[in-house]
């Protein structure tokens, strides 16, 4: 698949810190309340002691450790300690300023990934989704990876971003790099189906086809996508359209339907046959919704010369259109003893890849029985 051209330019990191200061500051109310840290860059300001007596006992302690300790790692478990407190009292805006203090006084910090990471996940809980968005994509961006506790901080940070970030460009790069980076620590299927979706959402045909295809190789018929049911059936209709002639769909319904109805009167099979769909025509009785759509049942052996040799086939004048007027269904009758009644479905063709056959009408399939 052709990588789309990354129009993102890799934040510096003088923006860096003014991101740090304007969005990680603003959490404070006052001067007084800003971090002031002593030389080791421990807090020495009441603002970052907080909660009952045995949190804030606590706090002074873990502070005291962490001007005791300068290895980045023995530092980073305190911190993790801090950080701890602060969430469980739900003091979202006293953490962000703690860890933006951190990140500006050691911007070489090796953990520093992670910090950013729990400023993001603070700004979550805080409702600031945007905010959120903008430090996960600084850490996949700006920051090598990390691993704390057996997790990439880099696939959690794509996860959130593909969810968070609307710009179907910017989820594009995301859905790449979990694909290129973690092949083997996520559901590849899904992140196909939907890599295909933000590249039709700007008109990308060939690169959602692409990925569409892929979804179906990493996929089973019946798979659905969170938000999208029929995931796999719409795949299948759009990648089996896309490698066919679609030579066989009419400009308008009364067309389609005029030139079916000439067929049955005329009592001519072969003519008939060339009207209906050569991908995806399916053949299914009213309740075996399975192989309604993309099964293909009957599309390779269906053949009617046999039922219409032995009667002749009647129809009804006027077409059942659907509602929203993309379906139609024609009823006919005489086919066999045993299953005399046919409803042939006829549907307004979706497939915007090509302007000209896009809104044109197709004989997608046959219902067996009466309609329920």
């Amino acid at each position: 698949m052709k990588y789309m051209d990354k129009k993102i330019i890799k934040v510096s990191a003088a923006c860096l810190a003014i991101i740090i200061a304007m969005v990680g500051f603003s959490q404070c109310q006052s001067g007084n309340v800003l971090p002031v840290l002593n030389g080791n860059g421990v807090s020495t300001n009441p603002y970052f002691i907080t909660g009952t007596s045995a949190e804030q006992e606590t706090l002074k302690e873990l502070f005291a450790l962490l001007a005791a300790h300068t290895g980045a790692r023995e530092q980073l478990a305190i911190i993790r300690e801090i950080s701890g407190i602060y969430l469980s009292q739900q003091e979202f805006g006293r953490l962000i300023n703690f860890l933006n203090g951190r990140i500006h006084r050691y911007p070489n910090d090796p953990y520093n990934a992670y910090y950013l990471f729990m400023i993001a996940f603070a700004h979550q809980q805080m409702g600031a989704l945007p905010v959120a968005a903008l430090y996960f994509n600084l850490i996949v961006r700006n920051y090598p990876d990390l691993e704390i506790q057996g997790r990439s901080i880099h696939l959690v940070a794509l996860t959130q971003l593909v969810n968070l970030v609307e710009d179907p460009r910017q989820r594009v790069w995301y859905y790449e790099e979990l694909i290129s980076r973690f092949q083997d620590q996520t559901d590849l299927g899904p992140i196909y189906f939907m890599l295909g979706q933000a590249y039709a959402s700007f008109g990308e045909w060939d690169n959602a086809i692409a990925a569409y295809t892929r979804f179906l190789a990493h996929s089973r018929p019946g798979a659905g996508v969170l938000g999208f049911h029929d995931a796999y059936s719409y795949a299948r209709l759009l990648v089996d359209f896309n490698n066919s002639s679609r030579d066989w769909t009419f400009a308008s319904l009364d067309a389609l339907a005029g030139a079916v109805k000439s067929a049955l009167d005329a009592g001519a099979p072969a003519r008939l046959m060339r009207y209906h769909a050569r991908a995806n025509f399916f053949t299914r009785t009213w309740e075996n919704e399975d192989s309604a759509v993309g099964a293909g049942a009957g599309h390779a052996t269906f053949s009617v010369s046999d039922f219409m040799r032995r009667s002749r086939i009647h129809f009804a004048n006027n077409l059942e259109v659907s509602p929203n007027g993309n379906e139609a269904f024609l009823r006919t009758w005489g086919w066999h003893p045993f299953l005399p009644i046919w409803y042939f479905y006829f549907r307004r063709v979706h497939f915007p890849p090509d302007p000209e056959i896009h809104g044109r009408w197709e004989w997608a399939g046959i219902f067996y029985g009466e309609r329920l």
